[in-house]
């Protein structure tokens, strides 16, 4: 009996640092969330105002035809942009993301595509180097919080190989998926196609009214073509600068999920082996008595015998 009270207080024990250690990542994650949504807030007027910006051009200048704007007549081969987290303890949140790009891979494949990867974070890097599959590029280290200057590096880099196109070893289509802050419940995964690009003004942040509102006159100088092509790669990046934003927002958000119900976990394991302890104890103490009584009886016996 004494070997198993030491057992109940050893997983009493262990349940009682891990209490610890979630709960003390579950207050990290709720401070990182706010600055997450912070700079997606911030980040946020600056892609609503760059899409209408597009949307206007190619609305009121249909003759220009730009490379990024022109749908491809022979699509062989896409690429898909997969952002996951460089850390785990975070759910289903790379789990659902990863599960994403293989039905998107399955679907591009089905319609005679080859496809290529670009990986952003740590877990993709290493669900892809365990599966042996081939990817050709990684950025990791800061999923996070993003920075600008990691989304113009993607940018560049997606682009170059969208403007080669298929035929030449580049591509000509592009994916990006990654997960959408829906709000702290709840983190969606999203597929967005990057290029050829799409002028979709469409945001989680945006006002239900935003569709009706009517977009200003723009007058374009030098020209619709010089415009264009200095608007449409900043319209990238704010794409994908905002794509890195919400994900880091619904990791953080995945992890304080996580981590509670880890902590709640904990807090039952800890009732449980207590009330396991203090029946074994009982237990023990009754066994006790148990021999107390039955030895003096037996005294009791042997003094009246004599």
């Amino acid at each position: 009996m004494g070997a198993q009270l030491r057992v109940y207080r050893q997983k009493i024990s262990s349940a009682q640092t891990t209490k610890k250690i979630t709960r003390a990542m579950e207050l990290i994650a709720a401070s990182r969330i706010q600055r997450a949504l912070n700079a997606v807030t911030s980040a946020f007027p600056y892609e609503r105002a760059i899409t209408r910006a597009v949307q206007a051009l190619v609305t009121f200048s249909p003759h220009v035809n730009h490379p990024l704007l022109v749908e491809r007549e022979s699509v062989k081969r896409s690429a898909v942009i997969l952002m996951a987290s460089d850390r785990g303890l975070a759910g289903a949140y790379n789990t659902n993301v990863i599960h994403e790009v293989e039905n998107l891979e399955a679907l591009l494949i089905s319609e005679g595509k080859e496809v290529d990867f670009y990986l952003v974070g740590r877990k993709a890097t290493g669900y892809f180097d365990f599966r042996r599959k081939d990817f050709v590029r990684s950025w990791t280290g800061m999923t996070d919080a993003p920075t600008i200057e990691t989304a113009i590096e993607i940018r560049r880099e997606v682009v170059e190989s969208f403007r080669k196109g298929g035929a030449n070893g580049g591509v000509d289509e592009i994916y990006v998926v990654s997960n959408h802050f829906v709000n702290m419940m709840a983190q969606v995964p999203e597929v967005l196609r990057l290029l050829p690009i799409q002028v979709v003004d469409k945001s989680s942040t945006a006002p239900d009214d935003y569709p009706h509102e009517i977009f200003p006159q723009y007058s374009f100088e030098p020209d619709p073509e010089t415009v264009l092509d200095r608007l449409l790669p900043r319209y990238v990046n704010a794409k994908i600068y905002s794509a890195l934003l919400q994900a880091a927002a619904a990791k953080h958000a995945a992890t304080q999920k996580a981590m509670k119900s880890a902590s709640d976990n904990a807090d039952k394991l800890i009732t449980t082996y207590t009330r396991l302890q203090n029946n074994a104890r009982q237990s023990e103490i009754t066994e006790q008595i148990s021999e107390i009584v039955g030895g003096a009886d037996a005294l009791a016996q042997t003094d009246k015998d004599a």
